[in-house]
């Protein structure tokens, strides 16, 4: 690996007599991480080792073909670089993980942080995930909708569309476009694309995002901040624009063990340190007094009684048969879309959602569970992977190699009642067949099959 002298340089100030080790660490496969769902499957305490700053996060001992793993396109577990899990570690130390919080994720795609904050947060908290960059939505769709949480909210704005929200969030968590220093090992295309000048653009690009992002933070709330990064114009650089903009720095109980470098300001990963990739973190608060500022939500209702502009209230009629679909009808609100989608949204968030849905022209709210066609409910994708899902729901357990050809779209046989039929791997929900009596049709997504070939 031939790394750019100006970096070799920049490494070589910040580490002085460890930038041997460090760029011996550059040279070795990365290590190989995932991190457990633990609203589906408990992580096995055996065979692969914990990550200590993360309990349900692992490292395996090699990299296996995650696409053949029925469990992963499950949302049993998330494929995630260990160093980046330390927010998971960080975030309950400073905000009140037990009650219910308001949370944006602001730069989300693909999704892992998401998860991450979604699996420490009460079940009531608010999510929204939003990525600025169109074409990186839908991979953060995929596995929003894989984790299941019917919590989580997708959005596709630029930072500064979120205006209206004002001091609408408790928390939020900038994982900002860097110059990718950290990702070398992990992405040797990352080293031609570096340079001194891209390092610049960086730090100004995350200085924008930094301040359209704090008016949207509640007086009190906490701000995580982060880069895969190690050069201090991205890191201390956007740390002190914090500090001087009056956010106050909050410390973080980080074992010595784990070998994380406390910086000026924040915490650095560095891969000859840590088994992991390079990683930045830091954490603020917005003080009570940083600006006067009236709650979002004290703010007058708009339109209609419901309030909402993109959805209206399922029928009476239909609304018996989608609540059987649900394990607790009675904590969601079922609403329709002008398309025919039917959405559930969480009778504690229903409030939330409503100022999301008026203020938000790129989102994806709720729970997608379907859409009627005449009195029969089609159920989607993603209430299969959902952890709402009844469960008394009529389920078929698949072997791996059936699983397989389930995920490859293609005609599974199987004996399966009439009707529509979960199918699962482990008792990890697939996605839905309909049997047919004598054949049975799988209603996988086309653009969810898997592409490649089945090993014998």
């Amino acid at each position: 690996m031939l790394l750019p002298a100006p970096f070799i340089s920049l490494l070589q100030a910040q580490l002085g007599t460890d930038y041997a080790d460090f760029e011996a660490a550059l040279q070795t496969p990365p290590p190989v991480s995932i991190r457990y769902n633990p609203r589906k499957t408990t992580a096995p305490a055996s065979q692969i080792t914990p990550i200590p700053w993360c309990l349900e996060g692992r490292y395996l001992d090699q990299r296996p073909v995650f696409t053949l793993d029925p469990l992963f396109h499950a949302g049993a577990y998330y494929v995630q670089e260990a160093s980046s899990m330390l927010i998971g570690h960080a975030l309950p130390q400073v905000a009140n993980v037990a009650k219910p919080l308001r949370v944006l994720d602001l730069c989300a795609a693909p999704g892992g942080k998401t998860t991450l904050l979604t699996s420490l947060l009460h079940p009531d908290s608010l999510v929204l995930a939003n990525e600025v960059i169109k074409s990186r939505v839908m991979i953060l769709k995929e596995n929003v909708q894989k984790w299941g949480s019917p919590n989580v909210h997708v959005s596709n704005h630029d930072p500064e569309d979120l205006g209206k929200l004002e001091s609408f969030f408790d928390v939020i968590l900038i994982d900002a476009p860097c110059s990718g220093e950290g990702l070398f090992r992990k992405d040797p295309a990352a080293i031609n694309e570096w340079s001194e000048g891209s390092v610049h653009v960086c730090a100004g690009r995350q200085k924008r995002i930094v301040d359209a992002a704090l008016p949207l933070l509640t007086p009190g709330g906490i701000l995580l901040y982060c880069t895969c990064t190690y050069n201090d114009s991205e890191n201390q650089g956007t740390g002190q624009w914090l500090l001087e903009q009056g956010m106050e720095e909050l410390k973080i109980n980080v074992p010595a063990e784990w070998g994380v470098v406390e910086k000026t300001i924040g915490y650095q990963c560095y891969p000859h340190r840590v088994k992991g990739e390079g990683f930045f973190f830091s954490v603020f608060e917005k003080p009570q007094a940083f600006r006067s500022a009236q709650r979002y939500d004290t703010l007058p209702r708009r339109g209609k009684e419901e309030g909402f502009r993109s959805c209206k209230r399922l029928t009476a009629k239909q609304l018996p048969e989608a609540r059987k679909w649900l394990e607790q009808p009675d904590t969601f609100h079922l609403f329709v879309k002008p398309n025919g989608e039917v959405i559930a949204f969480l009778d504690s968030q229903l409030n939330d959602i409503r100022i999301l849905d008026n203020t938000l022209s790129a989102k994806g709210l709720g729970l997608e569970m379907g859409e009627f066609k005449g009195n029969d409910f089609i159920p989607s994708h993603a209430l299969a992977l959902s952890t709402a899902l009844s469960s008394d729901i009529s389920r078929l357990e698949l072997t791996e190699n059936e699983a397989l050809v389930f995920l490859k779209k293609e005609n599974l046989s199987v004996d399966a009642p009439r009707g529509w039929v979960l199918v699962t791997y482990q008792n990890q929900g697939l996605g839905w067949v309909k049997g047919l009596g004598n054949r049975v049709n799988n209603y996988l997504p086309k653009d969810w099959r898997i592409r490649m070939e089945i090993p014998e």
